[in-house]
């Protein structure tokens, strides 16, 4: 008979079978209705385990209250995990398959035997040897960013729930749509949400602690040519598309670029291009830790553009610039107690904290700046938006243990 699967495990293999991908073409909110079929769900069982409060909005946001157990005067935490999977990939159709046990070698994903997940392409598999992995099976991501986070929250309210002994303090929690467009608090009501420390569970290896994110710009650039039929258009057409084209290959591409940098380096990154002879619009991602950076970066790229036009007397371009999100260390350093309890958590389950910079972003990044500082803690989410997407079952279950370890330090931190 098979080994029954960790109740966390059985959570997130059911959540990942929801169809919850976003779309960024959509002005919708959230961007896709169906975001909203888990959203209910995750409400109904809250619900179901004694969670008076626990509701979905007209937005798609699940709010839940777990009431303190403590008479200490404890802050009100929020835990926050995001119920959409990312556009890059197919979400459609997921089918998660347990792999008890990974011994190393190469996961040949059975409806896909070309997509192979090696140790060579992802390095912390070596880690997990001896671990239950659980991955899609070769036709669409699986979901586990981040429904991994979903998971060990739904898991972490029953454990509360069900044991009323373990002393801590007022405990929000908090489910958003659209976190992978950029759009995943925007509706969020800060006052009804009522914390004053807040956690995301959307990152990756295990013992990850992260309180520093890219500062964050989208661009859009859009070159105005000049339409002319085709057949008599000598001396006249200036063609958009061939502007768009110029500007794109006239780009880093040695430095400034996601595909050569690493660590703290910032980048300008094309997403898409689109339009025709007469309008051409390029959409680039701008990023760096370090914000007043994208200033310059953004200088940088007017430049080309006007490089690119210079040749074209006739023709024209337009820049608009949207701010997307911030560093959150700038907030989270004003207040560091709320990542170094975070640390000290890990460290209490003899793991080794990792706490690097996130090279993208979180709901934490946005939210630190609405008032609630929110560092953004392991899951074991691994190859993101890809078919390669994997989990560690054992990770899972050791994020839900550092959320209980850490509940307990702020009871314990906390005046009476």
């Amino acid at each position: 008979m098979p080994t029954p699967l960790h109740p966390i495990a059985e959570r997130f293999i059911r959540y990942a079978q929801i169809d919850t991908q976003s779309d960024p073409d959509s002005n919708a909110f959230p961007s896709t209705a169906k975001q909203k079929n888990l959203s209910a769900l995750l409400a109904k069982e809250l619900q179901e385990m004694g969670v008076k409060d626990a509701h979905m909005d007209e937005w798609g946001y699940v709010y839940a209250t777990l009431p303190a157990t403590s008479s200490k005067k404890v802050p009100v935490i929020c835990l926050c995990s995001h119920v959409d999977t990312a556009p890059d990939c197919n979400g459609t159709d997921v089918k998660p398959i347990v792999h008890p046990k990974y011994d190393g070698r190469p996961i040949v994903l059975p409806d896909d035997p070309t997509q192979v997940i090696s140790t060579e392409q992802h390095p912390y598999l070596l880690e997990k040897v001896g671990d239950d992995i659980i991955t899609a099976s070769g036709c669409t991501l699986l979901g586990a960013d981040d429904k991994a986070g979903v998971a060990i929250i739904m898991e972490l309210a029953k454990t509360i729930m069900l044991n009323p002994q373990i002393p801590h303090g007022e405990i929000k929690i908090l489910f958003t749509p659209d976190e992978e467009v950029g759009r995943g608090v925007e509706h969020v009501d800060m006052k009804k949400l009522g914390a004053d420390f807040g956690y995301t569970l959307d990152g990756g290896e295990l013992g990850v602690v992260e309180y520093e994110t890219f500062s964050a710009d989208g661009m859009e650039v859009v070159f105005y040519g000049v339409m002319a039929h085709p057949g008599s258009a000598k001396g006249i057409m200036v063609n958009a598309l061939k502007l768009a084209s110029d500007f794109i290959s006239a780009l880093p591409k040695d430095r400034l670029a996601p595909e050569v940098t690493s660590g703290r380096e910032g980048f300008v990154h094309p997403t898409d291009v689109r339009g025709n002879a007469e309008i051409a619009t390029v959409k680039l991602l701008i990023r760096d830790f370090d914000t007043s950076n994208l200033a310059v970066h953004e200088q940088q790229l007017e430049s080309i553009a006007a490089q690119v036009i210079r040749s074209q007397p006739t023709a024209r371009y337009s820049i608009k610039i949207t701010e997307q999100y911030r560093n959150m260390r700038e907030i989270l350093d004003q207040q560091p107690e709320v990542y170094q309890k975070a640390i000290r958590a890990v460290e209490r389950l003899g793991l080794a904290p990792r706490v690097n910079p996130v090279r993208g972003g979180t709901d934490g990044s946005r939210l630190s700046f609405m008032g609630l500082p929110c560092p953004n803690l392991f899951t074991g989410e691994m190859a993101l938006h890809s078919k390669h997407e994997f989990v560690s079952i054992q990770d899972m279950e050791k994020s839900h243990q550092v959320l209980m370890e850490l509940l307990r330090i702020w009871e314990a931190d906390s005046p009476a």
